[in-house]
């Protein structure tokens, strides 16, 4: 409804301003400024509506509410916003300015001075470019950016939205917090992307048994119940592992759960290493731990360990009775 009433004003503006264009001489008295920029507001009034029709109405209209997936529409919606804008200055600078490079070269001094002033505005909008350009992030991707680890859910041409995750919360678990961070920190800090190319992660969980157990049959039950749990986890991961060895020179990787052993003063570490996807770890996590202690308890050779004490003597110790 809003668009259609716009475009209704825009119809009746640009007649006006034609009927005004034809009348000049004769209401010449009636308008203070010269008949060119008369000329000029009638051209950018037929050029800036023109340009919203194709922008606003058709593609968004036609093209954009017909896709279904919500990451491509919102992708291709901040795409045509930017060209939007950037066919508004075109429009602008074409009809006001004769010589655009006399004009260029004249605020030349006063753009650098302005640059410096704002280097940081200038340096987040490089940023951006370089987001949208190289793909280092997109919105829906798991990041990790100035110690702030979230999910990206907004893409500006300035700054980053972030849905953070952990904070005070333990697992990989929203806060609520919403992070807004400058494009900028892409060009001076460390971004860790943990969906760019593949979804893929590993994890690792410690598990100490005590010496007296017998660690062989620890071994095999904890080994064949991650197995059992990854089993469709390492089938996805090594699929999309081979893809991204096409993309980036790196050696074939072992996605296959495996236990490492080590020995320590109190008791024997059990490092249990497996893949998982990025948005389940704490669920494989819970899974395995459940499954693994319901293993042990059904076993009496197999028992957790835990940071204790042992007393092997007292002193001798001497009572006086008073008389």
């Amino acid at each position: 409804m809003k668009k259609i009433l716009a475009i209704i004003l825009w119809i009746i503006g640009v007649i006006l301003l034609w009927l005004a264009t034809l009348l000049y001489p004769s209401i010449s008295l009636l308008i203070p400024f010269p008949e060119i920029y008369l000329m000029n507001t009638f051209y950018t009034v037929l050029a800036l509506g023109i340009i919203y029709i194709i922008f606003k109405v058709i593609i968004e209209e036609a093209i954009i509410k017909r896709i279904k997936e919500t990451k491509t529409k919102y992708s291709f919606k901040k795409v045509v916003s930017i060209l939007y804008i950037f066919a508004f200055l075109i429009v602008l600078t074409t009809i006001w300015i004769e010589q655009p490079e006399t004009l260029f070269v004249a605020y030349g001094v006063v753009g650098a001075g302005i640059a410096i002033s704002l280097q940081d505005l200038f340096k987040s909008l490089a940023g951006g470019i370089i987001i949208y350009v190289n793909r280092i992030y997109s919105v829906g991707d798991r990041i990790e950016i100035k110690s702030t680890v979230g999910d990206v859910i907004d893409v500006h041409i300035l700054y980053t939205t972030i849905l953070e995750i952990q904070g005070w919360v333990g697992g990989d678990q929203p806060t609520g917090r919403l992070a807004v961070i400058p494009n900028s920190y892409v060009l001076t800090d460390t971004v860790y992307n943990f969906t760019k190319d593949h979804n893929f992660i590993w994890d690792e969980m410690m598990l100490p048994i005590t010496y007296d157990s017998d660690w062989k049959e620890a071994y095999d039950k904890i080994l064949s119940i991650c197995k059992e749990v990854t089993i469709n986890t390492v089938k996805e991961a090594e699929n999309e592992i081979a893809q991204l060895e096409e993309l980036y020179y790196m050696g074939k990787r072992n996605v296959e759960p495996n236990i490492f052993l080590k020995l320590t003063d109190n008791w024997l570490s059990f490092n249990i290493r497996y893949v998982t996807e990025v948005r389940k770890r704490r669920i494989l996590r819970h899974t395995l731990s459940k499954k693994i202690l319901e293993e042990i308890q059904k076993s009496e050779n197999i028992k957790i360990a835990s940071a204790t004490i042992d007393i092997v003597g007292f002193p001798e110790v001497q009572l006086e009775q008073k008389s």
